[in-house]
């Protein structure tokens, strides 16, 4: 029988017993409490949406501060993902917030792979978590935890529906994988909400909520829901979850309206507050994403959408819970099976590498022989055409030469018989000259 069995056997045994005093056991929840606000907290917002919409406003909004970063250029042919971590405290508690801001969002013409950087982000996020989490010396108490808890998608108040390019990315984003064709899990809890709603109608908003909700719908896009499992906040929750997307207004300006200073926006025709419900759902996302459901974010995004990822990576990797026989698998067991494997497809693969290289060699040397061959034949015929070339030279050489012999022969004889007509006329010549004499 294995550890796990007997611990397993243990768990389901176990039995109450009643306690004849005071313990003390029941302050472990003061315990987690104190240990909790003395580490700390983090929580991390991904920003998603087109540039101009207000997304740096609304944060310096929802945590009523003014977080100061770079000015960002979107002039770049691509999305780039900006991240900014800022430790805050609010009485004795404090919250490591990163910020992610999706830089040049939706400012591209061709904006079909706009939404890969966003999913491969989140991803990214899963797998430096899950390699600390493997590693033999683990420092997750002091990890800086990246993975996204909550995805603010900003939708523009055209008030007529959703932008191919919205759904698109929020389909991608929530229900699907950039890094492995074998991961298609729920990946982050995102919250559509439409920004700078002061921009359109009260009649005009309640039209484009109902389109934005009926669309996601239809197409399959799984957003968050605020939790009613909890008794506490059941009620609320609920009835937030009908007011989804949230119709937002950010601003950090104050004006004074009556006897008090309020944030708003303040146009030729009014006012705009922000903290008044009457005129947006600004209140309703902070009580919703801060107030109420920052621990449920938190929670759902480790035990549901990183253990999903968690899985379907360590099965791709071949580790499995329970072996062919619903046994369980041990750890050693399991890298003993993949490294048998490993080694197995490292043998195969060392086999056709060697098989593929004799084959090139005979190949190789197959047109080594077969140059050679024609080589041979090409000296052969140069050869043949030479001793042809010579053989004919050598007879016009003997032509020549003979022709040569035939001239000078002629030419002896032409000169000979010459002399002999010049000796001939020079003896008729004398015997002419006695003749005269005489």
């Amino acid at each position: 029988m294995t550890s796990t069995e007997i611990a397993r056997q243990a768990g389901e045994g176990a039995r109450a017993v009643p306690l004849s005093g005071h313990v003390g056991f029941d302050s472990m929840p003061d315990q987690l409490v104190n240990k909790s606000v003395k580490q700390g907290f983090c929580f991390n917002i991904l920003c998603v949406g087109e540039t101009g919409l207000g997304k740096s406003t609304l944060m310096d909004t929802l945590f009523n501060t003014k977080f100061e970063g770079e000015p960002t250029q979107h002039n770049q042919p691509g999305v780039t993902l900006k991240s900014n971590t800022y430790e805050l405290q609010e009485s004795n508690v404090y919250l490591k917030l990163t910020v992610v801001n999706t830089v040049g969002f939706g400012d591209q013409i061709n904006k079909e792979e706009s939404y890969k950087s966003i999913v491969e982000f989140i991803d990214a996020q899963f797998e430096a978590y899950l390699q600390e989490e493997l590693k033999i010396k683990r420092t997750l108490h002091s990890y800086h935890d990246t993975r996204i808890h909550a995805c603010l998608y900003f939708i523009a108040p055209t008030g007529h529906s959703l932008k191919s390019l919205d759904l698109v990315t929020m389909i991608k984003a929530a229900d699907g994988s950039a890094s492995s064709p074998f991961i298609s899990t729920l990946q982050v809890n995102i919250i559509p909400i439409i920004a700078k709603s002061d921009t359109i109608s009260k009649s005009e908003l309640a039209k484009f909520k109902i389109k934005i909700t009926s669309e996601l719908v239809s197409n399959g896009v799984q957003i968050y829901q605020f939790p009613t499992d909890d008794e506490s906040v059941a009620e609320i929750n609920s009835t937030m979850n009908s007011h989804l997307p949230f119709a937002v207004v950010g601003s950090t300006e104050e004006v004074k309206i009556g006897n008090k200073m309020v944030k708003a926006r303040q146009y030729p025709w009014g006012t705009v507050q922000v903290e008044n419900e009457n005129h947006n759902d600004f209140v309703k996302l902070r009580e919703m994403l801060i107030r109420v459901n920052m621990e449920d974010l938190r929670e759902q995004t480790h035990t549901r959408h990183y253990e999903l990822y968690r899985r379907c990576k360590l099965e791709e990797m071949g580790f499995k819970d329970t072996d062919p026989d619903s046994k369980p698998f041990s750890l050693q067991e399991t890298y003993e099976a993949k490294r048998n494997e490993f080694m197995g497809e490292l043998q195969k693969k060392e086999e056709e590498m060697r098989q593929m290289f004799v084959q090139r060699v005979k190949e190789k040397e197959a047109e080594l022989k077969e140059a050679e061959k024609e080589l041979h034949e090409k000296f052969d015929r140069l050869k043949k055409l030479h001793q042809d070339e010579k053989k004919k030279l050598e007879e016009k050489k003997k032509a020549l030469d003979d022709e040569v012999n035939t001239f000078k022969q002629k030419k002896t004889a032409a000169e000979l018989l010459l002399n002999q007509a010049q000796q001939a006329g020079g003896s008729t010549t004398l015997k002419r000259d006695k003749e005269r004499k005489n």
